[in-house]
């Protein structure tokens, strides 16, 4: 397949402090083992592994003009990120994540609601696709409150009219919609991915084997259930089966650890992988990515070395 992969979504700046407990708010200081800045957001922590991983990518988001927005922008041209001028906006911040990463490797997260994370719209995106385009990934359903379900179709409707290989990943709903209320832009997705508690929320079912097949019914071709240390649960047309997770990691810090698992199997899919081998190569990118701090901190020796594995 190859060709460019487009990956629409949130760019941010990222401000991890780790281990942060409760006791932050009960003694006002507490020493960090580590604090760092770096870049974020859903749709930017897949675009950099998969250029990371040699693709070809193009990202298609919304920045301010402002230090954290040029900072992005620098990151994107030193990693080979095609990043259109369109995407500065002067009426906005940039988006910024403080991400408290507990002793286990929870996380919980300070974001502003009026920055450039919940303000992608339609307008920043450009349509029709860059003829080039082979695959394109919405990296989380639900982020953007100003892309809708009818928004969602437009996007997917001109990739599919265009023979591009739509994915989608999503985040926990917002305001209880159902799987039902997706169902028009389901339809056009030919790869969904979701972890067991937002499939959960979404469909109102248990198990994440319930949870696919009821997103299948709801339109989507092929569903990728994100299990965490379980691996993942994936459900066709054709079969039904569940990848067990990459064993022996220690879980240092989970954030964006989904974003890597959507991001290897994304290059998987390019390459022309079958269906289970994306779903194994990308519970190994999520591996890779929870046994280092930060989103997209993996080495470049562990990266050299997982394409030296793959040949």
């Amino acid at each position: 397949m190859d060709g460019e992969i487009l990956i629409i979504g949130a760019a941010i700046v990222d401000v991890l402090a780790r281990p942060v407990g409760a006791d932050i708010f009960k003694t006002g200081s507490l020493p960090a083992d580590e604090i760092r800045m770096s870049t974020g957001g859903d749709a930017l922590n897949e675009a950099t592994v998969l250029a990371r991983l040699g693709k070809r990518v193009r990202l298609a988001t919304v920045i301010g003009k402002d230090m954290a927005g040029r900072m992005l922008a620098e990151h994107c041209a030193a990693e080979g990120i095609i990043l259109e001028d369109s995407c500065f906006c002067d009426d906005m911040d940039t988006g910024i994540n403080i991400v408290l990463v507990e002793g286990n490797g929870e996380r919980s997260f300070l974001t502003n609601p009026y920055g450039s994370l919940r303000r992608l719209s339609l307008s920043h995106i450009k349509m029709p696709f860059s003829p080039g385009t082979k695959i394109l990934c919405f990296a989380s359903i639900f982020v953007s409150p100003e892309i809708d379900t009818d928004g969602l179709c437009q996007i997917f409707k001109t990739a599919k009219e265009q023979g591009i290989t739509v994915c989608a990943d999503m985040t926990k709903c917002k305001n209880k919609e159902t799987a039902e209320d997706l169902a028009p832009a389901l339809a056009y997705v030919d790869y969904l991915f979701a972890n067991a508690d937002e499939a959960a929320l979404i469909t109102g079912m248990r198990h994440p084997e319930e949870s696919a097949a009821c997103l299948m019914r709801a339109g989507a071709a092929n569903v990728i259930v994100k299990c965490g240390g379980d691996g993942c649960v994936v459900r066709s047309a054709e079969d039904s089966f569940a990848v067990p997770a990459v064993p022996g990691v220690r879980c240092i810090d989970t954030t964006g650890a989904g974003d890597s698992f959507a991001a290897g199997f994304l290059s998987a899919l390019s390459e022309g992988r079958t269906l289970k081998e994306c779903a194994e190569y990308a519970n190994r990118c999520g591996a890779l990515a929870v046994a280092s701090v930060g989103a997209t901190e993996w080495s470049e020796s562990k990266i050299r070395k997982e394409q030296m594995r793959r040949k």
